[in-house]
């Protein structure tokens, strides 16, 4: 039995690539792109004497679509402009009604009703419809998001009021589920979901997409429980991390994301307040699965035994992650330490190999071209000698590149990957996460190869009763799947990073950094 979440549709291998480039990239690092300075006056208010939130983003776009971006900035655009009938909260993760009145309500096992608040409206004045929120459905359901919602029989008008969602079993997670879709206009076009979506969220973008900068303005008709806290805000796209360091240190925005370690001291003293959030971000060791000896776990453990991970941490992340002790992040709300934590030990990692039977061990290890990434390469390989274990080359490429000229292949010839990667930003339930690398799709099929494997099989199994469950029930079978997972290592994480955010205490009210790529303005003033 697989997982009912993803065994029904496939995620495509060509989905998984484009996220693997463009929101996992953001981990560590993106394309160049034209840096710029906000035109609209210092300090928190605009030449009009308008309050402005003024902030520089580390990460560029050319689709704001919410139904199919995988952008992480256009990801965090929407959480201030567009709507779902529920949201997570950037900072808490949890979810709370948003463009529905309340959290979506049980009926029964296999029904929920979800009824729009009172008087919504989108920033153009229209008032928010139960149409336009089946179409949305309809359009996420057959985008980028479809393996995360395939839960989801039907979506279905009760009354003008009121939206029926079916599920085809029962599912605990529908309402932090459901904040994947957001709602638009039913006659939006898609050329007008990409460069400037229409929502009903506290703001408004008010030019359409731009290389350089998004600038968004008070949606005069929210009535939500959010309302902006300013009258505009002006992000700049500055990707490279000078100017944006630069642009923090001399006041010309309040606050950035991305805070490179090596200026964290010099933002310090320039007054700025600048914090890290331990986030579920990570670095994985991906293993192809059916070529021997890797199709041993023992040889798959060996190798993560004979990893450093803390080593890796101080050198090139300036202490700024954890080591890996479980699938989940320490701070996450579902965190359960597995049955095997894999501590440096290389003599461990050579007595696993010699009851594998396996001698002389070498192989190449392909990594993707971010910097922090490459970085960890040469590290690796000095920690995998003292094991006995031999990297002859470490390949890196461009993210697309590497997924589609040595994974994405006919009959994959590739021994280990080491990738970043950060499903979180589309949500934090366990079953999301797993099923982003575990799930019956491009990860298991293609890259890792260990679908239809004895330990895949009982994965999905335990996976499939965990969303059917709920409270103890349902951790003590994640529990099961983080130690399943622990002990099969097909893909696993070396440690969780911390997201590093900086921002002038004395100019924004109410900011909370995030363990996320982005930043979220939701309930923040200027002053």
């Amino acid at each position: 039995m697989r997982s009912a979440i993803l065994r029904r549709r496939a995620l495509p291998a060509a989905a998984i690539t484009l996220s693997s480039a463009l929101v996992l990239a953001a981990c560590g690092g993106g394309v160049d792109a034209p840096t710029s300075s906000s035109d609209t006056g210092s300090g928190d208010k605009a030449a009009s004497g308008e309050s402005i939130i003024k902030a520089a983003v580390a990460y560029d776009t050319d689709n704001y679509d919410p139904s199919n971006t995988t952008s992480a900035l256009a990801l965090a655009a929407n959480w201030h402009t567009m709507e779902g009938l529920t949201e997570l909260d950037p900072a808490t993760r949890e979810a709370y009604p948003a463009l529905a009145g309340a959290l979506a309500e049980q009926v029964d096992d296999l029904t929920w009703e979800a009824t729009l608040r009172d008087g919504a409206k989108y920033s153009d004045g229209t008032d928010v419809t139960t149409d336009d929120v089946v179409n949305a459905f309809e359009r996420t359901m057959e985008g980028f998001y479809a393996p995360f919602l395939s839960f989801i029989d039907k979506v279905e008008k009760k009354d003008e009021k009121t939206v029926v969602i079916t599920t085809k079993f029962p599912f605990s997670l529908v309402n932090e589920r459901i904040s994947l879709v957001k709602v638009f206009p039913k006659d939006a076009s898609e050329a007008d979901l990409k460069s400037k979506p229409v929502g009903s969220g506290p703001y408004k973008m008010t030019e359409a997409i731009k290389s350089k900068s998004v600038d968004f303005a008070k949606n005069e008709y929210y009535n939500g429980s959010r309302p902006a806290g300013a009258d505009k805000m002006h992000w700049d796209i500055q990707v490279d991390d000078t100017p944006r360091v630069t642009s923090m240190t001399t006041g010309t925005v309040e606050a950035m994301e991305s805070v490179p370690a090596i200026n964290e001291s010099q933002l310090k003293d320039a007054s700025v307040q600048v914090e890290s959030v331990q986030g579920f971000g990570l670095p994985f060791v991906m293993f192809n699965t059916k070529k021997a000896p890797f199709d041993d776990p023992r040889v798959r453990q060996a190798v993560l035994y004979g990893i450093d991970s803390q080593q890796l941490i101080d050198n090139v992340l300036a202490g700024n992650a954890k080591p890996a002790t479980s699938f989940l992040q320490e701070s996450h709300p579902n965190y359960h330490q597995a049955s095997n934590v894999y501590s440096y030990d290389p003599e461990k990692a050579k007595a696993l190999l010699a009851e594998a039977g396996v001698s002389d061990l070498h192989f190449t290890l392909n990594t993707t071209d971010h910097p922090w990434i490459k970085q960890l390469g040469p590290i690796i390989k000095d920690n995998l000698a003292k094991a006995g274990i031999t990297v002859d080359t470490i390949d890196a490429q461009a993210s697309g590149s590497m997924y589609s000229n040595v994974t994405d292949v006919d009959d994959p010839q590739f021994d280990v990957v080491v990738a970043p990667g950060d499903p979180s930003v589309f949500g934090n339930d366990p079953d999301l996460l797993m099923s982003w690398w575990y799930g019956d799709n491009a990860w298991t099929q293609k890259r890792s190869q260990w679908k239809d494997s004895e330990g895949y099989t009982k994965l999905h199994d335990l996976m499939e009763q965990a969303v059917r469950a709920s409270g103890q029930e349902q951790q003590d079978l994640w529990n099961q799947c983080f130690d399943l997972i622990s002990e099969e290592v097909p893909i696993y994480p070396l440690f969780h990073r911390s997201v590093t955010t900086a921002w002038n205490p004395d100019k924004l009210s109410g900011f909370k950094p995030i363990a996320l790529t982005g930043m979220s303005f939701l309930d923040v003033t200027p002053q």
